[in-house]
Parts: structure tokens; sequence; C-alpha cells
């Protein structure tokens, strides 16, 4: 889950592209990167930390040139470690190849191994890393020849923007899992992982990259290749859950919409009498306003956000996480004391951060407290780029509603249907990957993978 941004032909690439980042860090908070191309090559700016640490005045009026890509991330496949910030970037005889990747691939180790035995040498544990070296290894000089022929040998999830010399190039695996959209700005074009991204720099929303489709961008161009065949949709549905922002729309449709049909299907499945319903901010506020409007409950911000302090979620040590969660959310005293209270959670991963939201709630007076979790159980790892990549870390992969209730400490808990949650979906027709409530998931997971991602490199 990381956020992808490119640009082609503009006078202020590097600074449309900061931007970018900047509306889509809510994606990764780990670290950024921006890579420019112009006639003399390829120029790059990285680090550690959010993009408006990474960047200032200087280093973004240092990236000169017309085309430009840029990445926010948070590590998957690949540790923690400066070397593995993206764009990545290869020098070849083919010219210059920089990458920005959203996704998780579920052939690493097999490509990894074929590549090293060919002669490659990697310099980063990035999954991404393998898609430059398969551009490379190509002996025919076309750049989407070579591109087109890397992308059919990979498996798993990806949203890619690739920067070839003064070719920008859009891609999304058959599946769909990720999202990527593509935007103009007066004459030049714009790729981003969502539409708020294009809102931000006031960029036009064209249409949304479609799964299976590559599309290569030269000025004023736009060629368009759909290599695959035969493979159904496998829309990633926690994007709508929880990950997307709010006011972008992905797969075609409004998040905040989507959230709100949640929080209405679930007051539909669970009716309880309460005092109040209030959301755990920001990503339950949604849900919980289209169930409080649905059950005629009314609707309190129960807990204030500290806005300074991130999202817990994606941060990859669990100390961080569990120090975050305190110094996050302050509740409101006045508002819960001796009410029977309704909480909207978004989704339930590993539990901890739940019940210390609890044991805050009741330390502020709350008679009651019950949960409503607008998706179903999460009970299976994934493979595609969430991460919960290990089914030790689910609370719910080996324990009853019942303990899971007892756990967190709430009166009663109650999680969305999987048949009520697609039922809420807005996309008529699309098909979704459910493979972490369901544990069938659309495309064959190879063992060596599910080991080496199970293992935490």
């Amino acid at each position: 889950m990381c956020g992808i941004f490119g640009i082609t032909f503009h006078k202020e690439a590097a600074r449309l592209t900061y931007l970018g980042l900047y509306a889509l860090q809510h994606r990764g908070e780990e670290s950024a990167g921006i890579a420019v191309y112009n006639k003399k090559g390829v120029l790059f700016h990285k680090g550690m930390g959010l993009a408006g640490d990474v960047f200032n005045e200087e280093s973004i009026g240092s990236l000169k040139g017309e085309i430009a890509i840029g990445h926010v991330r948070y590590s998957t496949t690949g540790s923690t470690h400066s070397r593995n910030i993206q764009p990545f970037l290869a020098r070849h005889k083919k010219g210059n190849i920089a990458i920005a990747h959203n996704g998780n691939l579920t052939n690493t180790a097999y490509l990894h191994n074929m590549m090293e035995e060919k002669g490659s040498i990697f310099q980063t544990t990035m999954d991404s890393e393998i898609i430059t070296h398969l551009i490379a290894a190509n002996p025919i000089k076309d750049f989407k020849h070579s591109v087109v022929t890397a992308l059919m040998q990979l498996r798993g999830a990806y949203s890619l923007i690739l920067m070839l010399n003064d070719l920008l190039v859009g891609a999304r695996d058959p599946f769909g899992f990720r999202p990527l959209c593509l935007g103009k700005l007066d004459n030049s074009y714009v790729l981003a992982s969502e539409t708020c991204a294009l809102d931000l720099i006031q960029a036009e929303y064209i249409r949304d990259v479609e799964p299976g489709e590559v599309i290569f961008i030269k000025k004023d161009k736009i060629d368009s290749i759909k290599p695959f065949f035969g493979k159904n949709h496998a829309l990633c549905i926690f994007e709508y859950v929880y990950f997307s922002r709010p006011d972008s729309n992905i797969f075609g449709e409004n998040v905040y919409l989507t959230r709100k049909n949640l929080g209405r299907q679930l007051a539909r499945e669970y009716s309880l009498d309460c005092d109040l319903v209030m959301p755990i901010p920001d990503s339950g506020s949604y849900a919980a306003l289209g169930f409080a409007q649905e059950a005629g409950i009314p609707y309190e911000a129960g807990m204030i956000r500290n806005h300074y302090v991130g999202r817990t979620f994606i941060q990859p040590s669990q100390f961080i996480r569990d120090f975050r969660v305190k110094v996050k959310l302050n509740p409101v005293s006045e508002v819960l004391k001796g009410k029977r209270i309704m909480v909207i959670e978004d989704s339930i991963v590993r539990g901890t951060t739940c019940r210390a939201r609890v044991e805050t709630l009741r330390d502020a007076g709350a008679k009651e407290i019950h949960m409503g979790v607008s998706c179903p159980p999460i009970t299976s790892p994934c493979f595609y780029g969430i991460d919960f990549p290990t089914r030790k870390e689910l609370i719910a992969h080996n324990r009853s509603i019942e303990q899971i209730r007892d756990f967190i400490g709430l009166d009663s808990l109650h999680y969305l249907s999987l048949e009520g949650m697609l039922s809420a979906m807005p996309l008529s027709g699309k098909e979704f990957c459910t493979a972490c409530f369901s544990g069938k998931y659309p495309d064959k997971v190879p063992r060596r993978f599910s080991k080496k991602v199970l293992e935490r490199k």
C-alpha cells in the first residue's frame, strides 16, 4: 500500500509531483521520493519520513525536468531501509529506467532467483526492482515491447508508473487490485493512485487505468495496450473499507459515499437500543454517519483526534503503534458519561488498538459500549499489498466473535456480513478481492512466496 504519482511535460513537474505525494501521504509515511527526467538524464531526491520532511524549496528546485514520478511508501515486501526508497532508478544501455510501484508481487522469489542465475545483481530487497531487471534483460530495444514482456511475467498486485527516458508508462495488473487513474492538467497528463491527488493540483480526471491495461504517454500522445486476457477482476475491497481517502473516487466510485453505505447496511443487520452513535475517527466517521442516519440514533463525536500524530495502522513498529493509540484520540467525557454508546469501527485487524480505545471510553464514563464493524472479521493474510501478512497477527483468525468481544472489553460486538458488505458496494457487476475475509484468493499464491512473506525479512 503505497502512493504513486507521475506527470509528463510540465515545467513544474517536480513541484506538482510533490503536491501529489502530499495528497497521497495517507498511503505511506515511511519514505518519499521524486525522480525527474531532462535531456541530460535523471535527477532524483528521496529520504525516510513524510514528504513534507523529505522535500523543501531547495530540493524541489534542484529537480529540473518536465517529466517526473513520485512515491510514498510503507513496506510490505522489502525491509524498512533507505536503499528501498522509491522511485527505484536504474541506468541501462536502453536508457534510464525509474519505477514507482504500489502493490505486492507473489512470484518474487522465483523471478529473483531466475534473474540472479542470469547474472543480475540486486541493490535492494524490493520486489519492485525485479521489474526493472526484466525490462533491461529484454534483448529487443523497443521500450514498449520490453515493458509488456516484463509485465507478462509478473504475478500478484501492481499499479506502476514507469519513467523510461521521456516516456511515461502507467500499468495495472489484470486483476486490478490497486487503483490508478489518469488525469490532465493543461497539456500535461497525470497518473495517480487516487483522484484526491488530481484535485489538489486542479487536474481534470479523465478515467481509471483499466485492469490489465498498459498506457504509454509521450508528449501529448497516449497509446493503450491490453495484453492480458481471461482474467476476472479482483478490486481490493479494503481500499473502500479503510485505506483510500474519503474524498477520492477509486475504481470509478466515491469512497465517502461507499463508507456511508457500509454503515447503513450495518444498521440494517443489527438493531440496538443505544443513546448515541459515535465513530472512531477518522476512517470510521463515515460508516458511523450512515449507521446513525439509518438507525435514527443521534450521532456524536465522542472522541477527538489529534491530527498531528499520524495513522497508527501503517506504522511499522508495534511499540510506536501502541504509543500513538494513547495520544491520538481523546474522549469527550461530557458526551459519554452514563451513556449507552454504539462505537463504529471500519475494521479490526490486531485488536490491540481497539482494546486501548475501549478502555479509554470506559474511563470517560460510558455506561455500555457496543461496537459495530463495517466489514467482516479479517481472518486471512493479504499477499497483495495490505500490511497484515501473518495469521498470528489477526485477532479473528483463531478467535470467535464472542472471544474477540471479551478481549476488547465490549458489551456487544457486531460485524457486517460479507454478503452485506458486497451489497453495499456501488459497483454493479464489478468483482472484488475479499480474500482477507473469506480466505479465497483470486490467484494462486506460491508457497515459497507465502513462507518468505511470513518470515517478514
